[in-house]
């Protein structure tokens, strides 16, 4: 739906503007669609809402609702080249050559090299694990590296989630007889590297439709069809027993879910697969993680992307890059245990870090351009010296939430830096910053549609900024995106019962590609508030048929959400946000994670 048709219909409950600055509108655009599914499927309103508001098309509820990978997940094959890295690495495997997975240092990368570290293990591989330094090193596969890979005694290099535009290190690293296997999901170029196998579903002469697949996916699909060779080579036996692959879907879960990648199709199924598998607690690593993250309950998706990705990566992002990779391949309880509390040490400076670059970040923006929206160009470029680059990635993250723009957040040292960029949807960053390196702006660059990283000279900057600018702009649109909450159904709080949770999460895993389902509780007034914790707010939402619902708002004293929910005047309040079952004590309460509120007066009561 374009940006003017979507304005141009009314604001969901009538609320133009909220407490917290938005417009509320509705997800769903095929009321028909929705009437059609809860007709056909029996399934309540609320319900059949969300589905056609995810495009969950007539004949596609039962798959969706029950995502399973005998129905979703593709044959390996079907990937171009995926038949050239199988044969390499089981030739490999059979004649105990030595391989080594060359990783990149983020989630996506550490669970990647995890998950092939773990598989070549189990079928009597001839294993071992690289992972680049940020700082010294930066991303990707680089020509040092990999000689000394190759010196070592190594013969076959895997790369993960990285690899597709390493040109010049790979063809240095071939020359010198390491065979190459690029295992890759970012936007690749006409031209491909140098290698035995390029694997990669967004390479342009591939017609994969599973193009949202993050790289543990792809190395899944790897895993998939090496253990298939070696079974109809007759490789396993009673000495040799086959592994069970399902046992690491929890890796690919992980991976998948902090890479924010679409969890759409094969994604939610491995996602859904793989959130089963965690709950069993098997990965020693992940055990150690959960506990020192207090995750007492069953994870789900959220708990990966916002519990524990930020661990995992935080080896990689300020202390050592190969933490993550370690502490997801170890079965040691000891080893384990102690990688965990470094990682949750990292994860402390990581955010106080972060806390320093955002601040400056936003000082130096509104410096330039003042705090006025309408006077932001099409995408933000910020650039400090000394900036971390373990956490410019996510201070770009936060800008682009602050300011609804594609932002690039570079850490300057002397006359090259390093920066990282994410986007919003309908610009695609990755093809950006591609096209930015060919026109000759960029040391080095590339990336996906929603995240990009890039290489950069000093006297570029103001060139690059203008060509970005010109770039993204016609994607953005002439008018700026307005601030919008997407709402799937109204509620009375009486409806928020555990029964309708409960068929909510049939719908998940949820993220990116399918949002967490919002509803807004219409006219009820706060009956209990307290403040908790750093400016949370938890309160009890009272209905007008006296229906009550427990509820908490985040971070609520930076809007004047906290303040309306504070109000001892209790005013009348439509309030937004996520249902969860609050599983405490041994009892189970609906919950309502509040997002946003707003009065009343001028809006259409329902």
């Amino acid at each position: 739906m374009s940006d003017s048709s979507r304005n141009e219909r009314a604001a969901f409950l009538g609320v133009e503007r909220s407490l917290t600055g938005k417009r509320w509108a509705t997800r769903l655009s095929d009321e028909r669609l929705a009437l059609a599914i809860a007709q056909r499927h029996g399934l309540p309103d609320a319900i059949s809402r969300l589905l056609a508001a995810r495009d969950v098309g007539l004949e596609a509820v039962a798959n969706f609702l029950e995502p399973t990978l005998r129905k979703f997940l593709p044959d390996p094959s079907h990937l171009k080249d995926m038949d050239a890295a199988v044969g390499r690495l089981v030739r490999a495997v059979q004649a105990g050559e030595r391989i080594v997975v060359f990783g990149d240092y983020d989630v996506d990368g550490a669970t990647s090299s995890a998950l092939l570290l773990r598989f070549f293990r189990a079928v009597g591989g001839n294993i071992g694990v690289y992972i680049p330094d940020r700082r010294k090193e930066g991303y990707g596969p680089n020509a040092p590296a990999l000689l000394k890979i190759r010196e070592d005694g190594a013969s076959v290099v895997v790369t993960v989630d990285c690899g597709i535009t390493a040109f010049e290190p790979l063809a240095e690293a071939r020359r010198a007889g390491l065979d190459l296997i690029v295992i890759d999901h970012h936007m690749a170029e006409i031209a491909l590297p140098e290698a035995v196998a390029v694997v990669d579903p967004n390479r342009i002469d591939d017609a994969s439709p599973h193009k949202h697949l993050a790289a543990v996916g792809v190395a899944f699909l790897l895993a998939v069809g090496v253990n298939r060779a070696l079974r109809e080579a007759g490789w396993y036996g009673s000495a040799r027993p086959e592994p069970d692959l399902r046992q690491w879907l929890d890796l690919v879960a992980l991976g998948t879910v902090c890479d924010v990648v679409p969890l759409l199709g094969v994604n939610r199924a491995l996602v859904r697969a793989g959130l089963q598998v965690m709950a069993q607690r098997g990965n020693a690593g992940l055990a150690a993680l959960a506990d020192i993250a207090r995750l007492k309950e069953a994870p789900e998706a959220y708990h990966l992307g916002f519990l524990l990705g930020p661990r995992v990566n935080a080896g990689g992002r300020v202390g050592q890059a190969d933490l993550g990779a370690r502490l997801l391949s170890s079965d040691d309880p000891h080893e384990v245990g102690a990688l965990a509390i470094r990682l949750d040490e990292f994860n402390a400076e990581r955010r106080a870090i972060e806390r320093d670059v955002l601040d400056q970040a936003i000082t130096r923006i509104e410096g330039l351009y003042g705090a006025d929206r309408e006077s932001l160009p099409s995408v933000l470029l910020v650039e400090s010296e000394g900036w971390h680059v373990g956490v410019i990635g996510i201070v770009a993250s936060r800008l682009v939430e602050r300011y609804g723009r594609p932002a690039f957040v570079i850490g300057m040292d002397g006359a090259v830096g390093k920066g990282s960029g994410r986007s919003v949807r309908g610009v695609d960053l990755g093809a950006s910053v591609i096209a930015a390196r060919q026109a000759g702006l960029l040391v080095n660059g590339g990336g996906h549609a929603m995240a990009a990283g890039l290489t950069v000279a000093r006297d570029s900057l103001p060139e690059l900024t203008r060509f970005l600018d010109e770039r993204i702009a016609p994607q953005l649109g002439a008018a700026p995106p307005v601030r919008e909450l997407g709402i799937d159904a109204a509620l009375a709080p009486a409806a928020a019962t555990k029964e309708l949770v409960d068929m909510v999460e049939r719908a998940g895993p949820f993220g990116a590609g399918n949002a967490q389902p919002r509803f807004a509780l219409t006219g009820v007034r706060v009956s209990y508030a307290q403040p908790v914790g750093e400016g949370h707010v938890r309160c009890t939402l009272v209905g007008a048929e006296r229906g009550r619902v427990e509820a908490i708002a985040f971070r609520a004293n930076q809007s004047a959400l906290g303040p309306a929910l504070l109000d001892p005047a209790r005013p009348v309040l439509h309030v937004a946000g996520a249902l969860r079952i609050d599983r405490f004590g041994g009892r189970e309460t609906v919950r309502l994670q509040i997002d946003d509120a707003a009065t009343t007066s001028g809006s259409v009561l329902a």
